[in-house]
């Protein structure tokens, strides 16, 4: 079964709402309204704003340089791809090209009136302005990206306290029938996560809403530390207990406290004296002893950098959500 889409919703508005305007007030070619429309719609409102702005510029650059070309050197096709040999690096050093295929339109309508006068231009111009307007007015509403936001908030924390319930457990115990399963099902959520929050921040014209965005990036770096911590589980003595009981229970204290609240010098004191009480114990004897130390202590390290990370999260605003 097909869906259709807030952006497809937005075009069937917005096309049929220009031609009307163009039509209503005289225009000349005034369906053209609907496609430069067509092409204005965007997925954000930073795009729309960005869109409407490049595309005004390039039909602006385009008149002129229909003008001169076609008025000077004759209505010809060669003249066309002459002129485009001029007008497509223009747009692209004055960082307008995304306005190149609306502006054909234009070029087209102008090649084809044979004559270019004030009143031609200005058609044109009104054109460009109606299509333009609509599509980012039709833009300007954006679906809210809360509820998915707040879902896979939500979902990577459940999935992160798994994580270091079943490292905790394994460290304590030596048990666990873990699969790991959760460790890909957080790098798929992270990842749509980001996605959703970034077209947030997209529809927020001052930028001042990326405090998800941010959380999510940090989130990515921290499963990132995950990833490289199971490998050092994997290395400890878990028979004599050299401290891997010790630093299991504290990250079973972590698990229990999966959440955006910044919570971490409580526990960056916490591990530090851990780690400190590690120091305390004798100069392993052998080789493997020694590595399974050393791999205790870079557990540690890393648990310490995901905390770190973990306190430059931003407060996150949850009225943002509507219940209903």
């Amino acid at each position: 079964m097909f869906k259709i889409g807030y952006r497809t919703i937005k075009t069937a508005i917005g096309t049929p709402m220009a031609i009307y305007l163009a039509q209503l007030i005289g225009l000349q070619s005034f369906a053209s309204a609907g496609i430069i429309t067509i092409l204005c719609i965007q997925r954000t409102k930073k795009k729309s704003l960005r869109a409407a702005g490049d595309r005004f510029a390039a039909c602006l650059i385009a008149m002129a340089y229909s003008y001169l070309f076609f008025e000077w050197l004759g209505y010809t096709p060669p003249v066309i791809g002459l002129m485009l040999l001029l007008f497509i690096p223009t747009t692209v050093a004055l960082k307008v090209s995304g306005g190149i295929v609306t502006s054909s339109v234009i070029i087209l309508h102008l090649y084809a009136s044979t004559s270019i006068t004030m009143a031609t231009l200005f058609n044109e111009f009104c054109l460009v302005v109606i299509g333009i307007s609509v599509a980012f007015l039709v833009n300007f509403y954006m679906p809210s990206m809360d509820r998915e936001i707040i879902s896979y908030k939500e979902k990577i924390e459940d999935l992160y306290r798994i994580i270091l319930k079943e490292l905790s457990e394994y460290l304590v115990t030596g048990n666990s029938i873990w699969t790991g399963k959760e460790i890909i099902e957080a790098d798929n959520a992270i990842k749509k996560a980001v996605f959703y929050a970034a077209v947030d921040l997209e529809n927020h014209i001052t930028g001042s809403e990326d405090s998800y965005y941010h959380y999510f990036k940090l989130r990515e770096r921290q499963l990132g530390i995950l990833k490289r911590i199971l490998p050092l589980a994997g290395k400890m003595d878990l028979s004599e207990h050299e401290g891997s009981r010790e630093m299991g229970e504290f990250i079973g204290h972590l698990s229990d406290n999966v959440h955006h609240r910044n919570t971490t010098e409580e526990h960056i004191k916490q591990l530090e004296d851990l780690l400190d009480e590690l120091k305390k114990k004798d100069i392993p004897a052998n080789f493997d002893e020694f590595e399974r130390r050393a791999a205790l202590f870079q557990l540690g390290k890393e648990l310490k950098d995901y905390l770190i990370i973990k306190s430059t999260v931003k407060p996150l605003p949850y009225t943002r959500v509507r219940r209903g």
